[in-house]
């Protein structure tokens, strides 16, 4: 409070808050509606402060705890992105698993830390490469990945034990994973120690 006080700055309350500054800012520019909420229907206050949090009976431990600790709102590491940076991934995804393939094995050796796999549209809804409603689509937005040789030639030369994967596939998550399971065994990587993310939103395609 005295460094404040000596910096010409006032301690108030919010309420105090509300009925100086606050106050003559609305008189000169009214908010533009009366209401202001989320998607959720959910109201929102202009500010909020502790003393909001106080009224909730908000338990800081509870609800916010430590980094690296449940319910993480604080970040999965304790020392965040002092020691160990955020993994590095381009989307990408040409229209066959080898020309995908060398793409992966180009970004890894210039400093990408993980690989995001862009897959074709036949592929996201479940339809082999050969499907008549795969026709004009194969390989167009992403690779096509139609069986387990497919995925082996994607990863070929990649060490599944050591780099993480974020697959957006959406419906046919669990069949491509379990594809991925399948080459990381065959290299003799225990699926324990794999890592990475597969979106899985069954309506999204």
């Amino acid at each position: 409070m005295a460094r404040a006080e000596a910096r010409g700055v006032t301690s108030k309350s919010a309420e105090e808050w509300r009925k100086s500054t606050l106050k003559k800012a609305l008189e000169r520019t009214p908010q533009r509606h009366a209401l202001f909420e989320t998607t959720s229907h959910i109201p929102q206050e202009v500010a909020y402060t502790a003393e909001d949090l106080a009224a909730t009976n908000w338990d800081e431990r509870e609800r916010l705890g430590y980094p690296g600790e449940y319910p993480f709102t604080r970040g999965v590491q304790p020392t965040m992105y002092r020691g160990r940076l955020w993994t590095m991934r381009q989307y990408a995804g040409y229209a066959t698993a080898e020309e995908s393939n060398a793409r992966y094995r180009y970004l890894l050796e210039r400093g990408q830390t993980g690989l995001s796999v862009a897959f074709d549209l036949p592929t996201q809804m479940g339809y082999d490469a050969d499907h008549p409603m795969a026709e004009g689509e194969v390989g167009k937005v992403g690779v096509s990945i139609s069986s387990l040789d497919d995925m082996q030639q994607l990863l070929e030369g990649i060490p599944l034990d050591k780099v993480t994967t974020s697959m957006t596939i959406n419906s046919t998550a669990a069949i491509l994973l379990a594809l991925y399971i399948a080459v990381a065994r065959k290299q003799g990587v225990d699926p324990k120690v794999l890592s990475g993310t597969v979106q899985n939103d069954i309506l999204k395609e």
